[in-house]
């Protein structure tokens, strides 16, 4: 007989973007290990990307709950549509560019939602599915956040019913880099200190997808911590021609502190030095871009090699990865970043093309790009080595001999990592 699981998320196909693939994946492979997954999300939430095709996804067995949810950005769209949308993305302009309705969107969203805009969706979420878990012989329930809301539905559902609990954190809680753009008071910031404390010290079980977060949360913890990364799945896609040009293509959104002005830079001068450089040369933006990255690309004369396609579905960014020269990834260059593996380096490596990553030194993305040979990794001040490794990718591009040379990647994929997880519900 199979044992039930109550997976509480809020992103779902069709939601598009990195939060939907890890549980939706995970979905797909726990019945081959005897678990039976029961998903429960919102009813018409007001998703910030849509991505139709990840429908199709979907197992057709697994059984999907949904209860309807308020959304306040919907509100907030009354008053500025595209400031709501933007934010709602997690794209926060710079505080000097931040129009009055942004800045006063942020104060309310950071203030008044703890820990954040789902917060109105706990209460019921926890009467509808105390009566289905009693109803259906539940005892293991997973919250996965952000929005980490999700896992004060768990608390209360563990607290009242006495069911394993295992909480799973894509993300920190209280040190993730956009908290410091939502101008907290001192009170709000202490009750999501109070809050993270609370589901850390409560939940039978904690999952992490990095080796820094694990670290920190051990500080504020005691119960058992996991890490289970992100990882990637096997595609069927077909065989793709390379770029004509020596592409270099970031997929993902590059938010405002994701800028590399070394990076810019590297690339303005290597055109302004090599005519066949500046011949072949394109930058591809696969997602959405701030305003400020695309001012800084404008001021380093690189708006004519830029070729911003916007935001495709997870299908089309698969071929793009697989057909680029090169691939981008950027993190914003902070002690709050270490932590950050964003889902798509597991992607990356898989695709066969060299990496090229920037971010803090130290982070838990240089340790995996290192380990698994799939690329170099840079610091924000690396202006020499940056400028030597892509004169030698774009040599290798000039004799057509540009790949990636990855080892050890068996351990991320989607089936293993899933294994990780059968092992902490069934412990």
């Amino acid at each position: 007989m199979k044992k039930k699981v109550l997976i509480i998320s809020y992103y779902w196909p069709p939601s598009g973007g990195p939060g939907v693939q890890r549980w939706l994946k995970f979905v797909k492979y726990l019945p081959e290990f005897h678990i039976d997954p029961i998903v429960y999300i919102p009813e018409a939430p007001n998703y910030p990307l849509v991505d139709e095709s990840l429908v199709s996804e979907i197992p057709n067995n697994v059984t999907v709950l949904k209860y309807p949810i308020k959304e306040p950005y919907k509100l907030a769209g009354l008053f500025s549509k595209k400031s709501s949308k933007t934010i709602s993305k997690g794209i926060i302009p710079d505080y000097k560019k931040q129009s009055f309705i942004e800045k006063v969107m942020l104060y309310i969203r950071g203030n008044f939602f703890i820990p954040d805009a789902r917060i109105g969706w706990v209460k019921p979420s926890v009467v509808y599915l105390s009566k289905y878990i009693l109803e259906n012989n539940i005892d293991t329930i997973i919250t996965t956040g952000p929005p980490h809301s999700l896992h004060l539905i768990g608390l209360q559902l563990k607290k009242d019913l006495g069911v394993e609990w295992l909480a799973d954190f894509r993300d920190p809680w209280t040190t993730i880099g956009y908290h410091k753009q939502l101008k907290l008071t001192k009170a709000s910031k202490e009750k999501h200190k109070v809050l993270e404390k609370k589901v850390l010290n409560t939940a039978s079980q904690i999952i992490v997808t990095s080796f820094t977060t694990k670290k920190e949360f051990q500080e504020i913890t005691s119960q058992p911590i996991e890490v289970i990364t992100n990882g990637y799945d096997y595609e069927t896609t077909t065989a793709f021609e390379l770029d004509s040009k020596f592409s270099i293509a970031h997929i993902g959104s590059l938010l405002s502190k994701r800028n590399p002005d070394v990076l810019w830079s590297v690339l303005s001068d290597l055109r302004k030095e090599n005519d066949d450089f500046l011949k072949d040369f394109q930058l591809n933006f696969i997602g959405a871009v701030s305003v400020d990255v695309l001012e800084s690309i404008r001021n380093n004369d690189l708006s004519d090699c830029v070729n911003e396609v916007g935001y495709v579905s997870h299908k089309e960014a698969i071929a793009c990865q697989k057909k680029s020269q090169v691939l981008l990834l950027i993190e914003i260059d902070s002690e709050d970043t270490k932590c950050i593996i964003p889902g798509k380096l597991f992607e990356y490596m898989v695709s066969n093309r060299p990496i090229m990553a920037i971010g803090p030194n130290g982070s838990d993305v240089e340790k995996i790009i290192k380990e698994t040979n799939t690329g170099v990794y840079f610091n924000y001040d690396d202006y020499e080595s940056l400028k030597t490794t892509i004169l030698e990718h774009y040599k290798a591009f000039k004799n057509k001999s540009l790949q990636s040379h990855p080892i050890g990647l068996q351990k991320y994929s989607r089936k293993q990592l899933t294994q990780q997880l059968v092992a902490l519900i069934k412990k």
